[in-house]
């Protein structure tokens, strides 16, 4: 089971900016720690944590932030429309388009995905799969 992801930023106000305009809707908690931020679900009384958990940070090396070339982190939505809302919501945070929200057919009838830049450059997913959503016929 993966634990954490952690992806690495310049600017941790403008990425808590990006990142708060989307993963609270997705039942995600920011907590500030050293200056950081990290992203985590509730914890259930008598449950392990959720994980994964969702850090961002600036690189402990002290060099520049980059992003990985291939590398994406995916959130799993509530909805098409909720797709549709956070990719919007990303945006106007000063995250970029990498895709509109939309069906993929190369990953299945029922994926729907829309995909982002947070401000540094990292690429996100925001995706719902569910044959029981109206709206599309295969």
């Amino acid at each position: 089971m993966i634990a954490y992801i952690t992806v690495g930023v310049d600017d941790i106000n403008l990425a808590e900016r990006f990142y708060s305009a989307f993963l609270p809707a997705l039942g995600y908690r920011l907590e500030v720690i050293h200056g950081d931020l990290s992203y985590a679900l509730p914890e259930k009384p008598g449950h392990a944590p959720s994980l994964p958990e969702f850090y961002v940070k600036r690189p402990f090396d002290g060099r520049p932030a980059s992003a990985g070339n291939g590398t994406m982190v995916a959130f799993q939505a509530r909805s098409q429309q909720q797709v549709r809302d956070l990719h919007a919501a990303a945006l106007a945070a000063g995250g970029s388009d990498e895709g509109q929200p939309g069906f993929r057919d190369l990953y299945g009838p029922y994926f729907f995905v829309a995909y982002l830049r947070d401000p540094q450059g990292n690429k996100i997913a925001l995706y719902f799969s569910n044959r029981n959503e109206p709206g599309r016929d295969v």
